[in-house]
Parts: C-alpha cells; structure tokens; sequence
C-alpha cells in the first residue's frame, strides 16, 4: 500500500486533534500577519514564527499545501530513482515538520533531523509526530538551529528545504543550498510558486549544478532553463484537501484548494530523469490533447496527441500537469 494516503490523513487527524478550540479570531489574526510576512519583498532575519499562536495558525494555514507540494516532489525523485532509499534525511528550515511527513510517507524508515531556527514551531513538531502514530515522525530529531549560519549539517542521504530560502538573505540563502549540496546524496528545494519563487529555484538549481549535483526533476537536462526569464516562470500545482479547522483558518468554503509551487530535485546518484515534463494544464480537446512540454533536446514545445495516436491518446487524456512524457509502457515510452 502507499503510504501516502494513510499519512495525509494522519496529519489532518494530528492537526485537528493539536488545534481544536484554537479562537478563530486569534488565528485568523495570525494568519493575516504570517501572509503579509511571507508575501512582502524583504528577506527576514529573525523566525517569522514567534510564538505559540503564530505557530498554530501557520499549522492550520500552511502545512496541508506545504506537505502535498513537497509530496509532489519526492513523488518525481521517487520516478527518476525508483530503487532508492534514504537511511537518514535532514528537513533544513522544516518548521513544524511538513516536509518530513512528507518523506515519511514515501519511504519507510528514514531517520529524520528537523532543524529549525524556532523553537515554538519545533515544540509543535514535535507534538505532531508524536500525534501520527507513525514510528519514523516519532523517532525524528528536533534540533535548534540558525538557518543560513549555523555548521553545515551532518552528511545525510536526503535533504529538503522547503519554503525557506524566502526568509533568508542572498548571502544565507546560498549558505544554505550549499551546505545542502555538500551534506546529502539527495537534494529536494521547494519554494512557492511565483515568479520570484521561480528565481530562486534557479539560482538554487544553479549552484546545486555547479557544485557537482545532477538535475532528476522537473527539468529533464542540467542545462540552462529554456524559459526566457521575465515572459514567465516554471511551476507546478498539488491539490489540497480542506478540512474543517482549514477552511475555518483560511476563511474559505471550497473543500480543497491548489497550491502552486516551483522546485528542484538534484542528486549525486545516477537517476533516470524524463524524456520531458508537463509544464502546464494538458488542454483536453475533441479528439486531441494540446501538451506544453520542457524536452531534454528540444527545449519548450507543444504536442498535439490526437485519437489516432491510440494508446499514447488514452495515456495523455489521463495525464496531470507536473507529469513527465511521455508515460512508461506506452508505445514511445
């Protein structure tokens, strides 16, 4: 069974069973001021998560889309090396943990450290993995940690750096990807998605590049991306479930929301990257299927899958923006 599914019920179950009879008004204050945080321009030098409440509201508002988008993520490097396994992983910034759940619910086992310069959100982490009743959350590792000047981590398998290099400066946030790269065999970096999110996913993916690593997703090449930087952006999207307490914070009534992300996956392992990514909503049309796709030779192009393509027609009327082309098993996989 994937264990996915399982995790991602455990986590709304631990959230809801943490914050039941958290005020709706002090959370939703919360909230208000964590987006303003995390949508201004200015790099922040202290936790944005300062207390408790804060923390709790950033639980409720934050880690569903965080854990699909890192999901998401881990699911790609989980295609590009099927046969790997991570012993040990380090969630640099990981905050409450979303990242780790996600990792826990790819693989059984690993030995996650979670390093986090607040110890408000570690203290809440910490409550979560025990709440999941899953062994690898509740044998992770909390640890206080500066983020961007604290000693590089211990070597590792796998790092993930998920919506942090926002709140770092330039200069920490290429500390960061640089301790990343020297630590682990696997590196995941995960950051909204925007146009400025975009950016620092490339000069992330950069230096991952320049230090050694090699690109296993989304892109399907280590050269430079083919998207002419200020007409747009590479990103993907997750869909979030809402429960109750989520939709109560966020003030919505939508049973589920779509939380756009860009990333990058780097390894220093050989993996089996795709022919080529979805980089957009596959556009279903009578008869045909409309991809935009990022190719390892030919750079950004459309491809029209019509019905006579048969099989490869059926496999791209199922196939999700974010997913690579074209699928294994069909007649040009």
């Amino acid at each position: 069974m994937n264990a996915t599914l399982p995790t991602a019920e455990a986590l709304r179950a631990a959230l809801a069973a943490l914050l039941d009879g958290l005020p709706p008004t002090q959370a939703a204050q919360a909230v208000d001021r964590l987006i303003a945080s995390y949508r201004g321009t200015t790099p922040t030098d202290a936790p944005i998560l300062r207390d408790r409440s804060d923390v709790a509201a950033y639980a409720a508002y934050r880690m569903p889309a965080t854990f699909e988008a890192v999901r998401s993520c881990i699911a790609a490097l989980r295609e590009a090396a099927p046969d790997w396994v991570p012993a040990t992983h380090t969630d640099i910034g990981g905050g409450t943990g979303a990242a780790s759940w996600a990792v826990a619910g790819a693989w059984e086992g690993p030995r996650t450290t979670v390093l986090d310069w607040s110890e408000p959100a570690l203290a809440l982490g910490r409550e979560l993995a025990e709440a999941s009743g899953i062994p690898a959350l509740r044998a992770a590792t909390w640890e206080r940690a500066r983020i961007g000047t604290s000693p590089a981590p211990a070597p590792t398998d796998l790092v993930t750096v998920s919506y942090v290099l926002k709140e770092l400066t330039a200069r920490d946030r290429a500390a960061v990807v640089d301790a990343a790269a020297a630590a682990a065999q696997a590196v995941v970096i995960v950051e909204p998605g925007t146009p400025d999110g975009y950016d620092r996913i490339i000069e992330a993916r950069g230096r991952l590049i320049a230090a050694g690593l090699t690109v296993a997703a989304p892109c399907p090449h280590d050269d430079a991306c083919p998207i002419e930087r200020g007409t747009d952006w590479c990103h993907f999207s997750a869909r979030v479930s809402r429960s109750s307490l989520h939709r109560q914070v966020k003030g919505g009534s939508l049973s589920h929301e779509d939380e756009k992300f860009s990333y990058v996956v780097a390894t220093r392992f050989a993996t089996g990257p795709v022919t080529a990514r979805v980089t957009r909503r596959p556009q279903i049309r009578k008869g045909q299927v409309l991809l935009e796709l990022c190719t390892k030779d030919e750079g950004l192009r459309r491809a029209t899958v019509t019905k006579r393509h048969g099989a490869l027609y059926r496999a791209a009327r199922d196939t999700a923006w974010g997913d690579g082309w074209p699928p294994p098993g069909t007649p040009e996989g």
